[in-house]
C-alpha cells in the first residue's frame, strides 16, 4: 500500500537513529540455535538487526520490509550472499509453504501476516515474534489499538504450535515512549 510505504519511509527519513545497528532481541538469540537448519525469515526488518545477527550465525536469511528507505539502508551493508532482501508490502505478500527454519517478526504487527507465515515454516521451524501489548504503562500518544496485542492473543494464534516461551516485559531503554512488549517462541508441530 503507497500510503504505509511513504508512512515507513518518512519515518525513517525523518528517524534515522532507527535505522542503527542493535543487537538482537533476546528471544530471537536464545532460540536460533533451536532451528533445524540455517534458513531464516525476516518479517518487516526494518534496520536489520535480526537479519544481521542470524546471518552472523551461518543462516541465510531473507528480509522483507515496505519501506524503500530501510531496503536501501541495508543494501550498502549487507552480505548478499547471505541476506537477500525484498521491498514489499506484507499485506499482499506471498510466503513461500515450508521453505524456513526459523521466522521473527518484531516491532511490527499484523495478525493476518503471522498466519500466512505460520505457513512458511517447516515442522519443527521456530517462529518468534515479539510486539507490543496493551498495558495501563504504554505511554505514546495517539497508540492505535490495532496494532497492540490483547492479554493471551498471541497463544491463541500460536494454539496449533508447541509453545517453548511466553514473555512480558518493558520495551528497551533505546525506545522512545515507555511500552509494554510480549514475546512468543512458538514451533510448528
Amino acid at each position: 500500500m503507497k500510503k504505509d510505504r511513504e508512512k515507513w519511509d518518512r519515518k525513517y527519513l525523518e528517524n534515522p537513529e532507527l535505522l542503527a545497528k542493535r543487537a538482537p532481541s533476546k528471544m530471537v538469540a536464545k532460540y536460533a540455535k533451536l532451528a533445524p537448519f540455517k534458513e531464516a525469515l525476516d518479517i518487516a526488518c526494518g534496520g536489520g538487526r535480526h537479519l544481521l545477527y542470524l546471518a552472523s550465525l551461518g543462516f541465510r536469511v531473507v528480509g522483507i520490509d515496505i519501506s524503500k528507505v530501510a531496503i536501501k539502508m541495508l543494501a550498502k551493508i549487507v552480505d548478499k550472499s547471505k541476506i537477500e532482501l525484498i521491498e514489499a508490502d506484507l499485506d499482499s505478500y506471498k510466503f513461500e509453504k515450508n521453505r524456513y527454519a526459523f521466522v521473527v517478526m518484531s516491532n511490527y504487527l499484523d495478525r493476518d501476516v503471522i498466519k500466512r507465515a505460520k505457513e512458511s515454516l517447516v515442522v519443527g521451524g521456530i517462529f518468534v515474534v515479539e510486539t507490543y501489548i496493551e498495558d495501563a504503562i504504554n505511554q505514546k500518544p495517539n497508540l492505535n489499538p490495532n496494532f497492540l496485542l490483547k492479554k493471551g492473543e498471541l497463544e491463541k494464534i500460536f494454539k496449533d504450535f508447541k509453545i517453548l516461551e511466553y514473555t512480558e516485559f518493558e520495551n528497551e531503554q533505546y525506545e522512545k515512549y515507555k511500552m509494554k512488549k510480549v514475546a512468543i517462541v512458538a514451533k510448528k508441530l
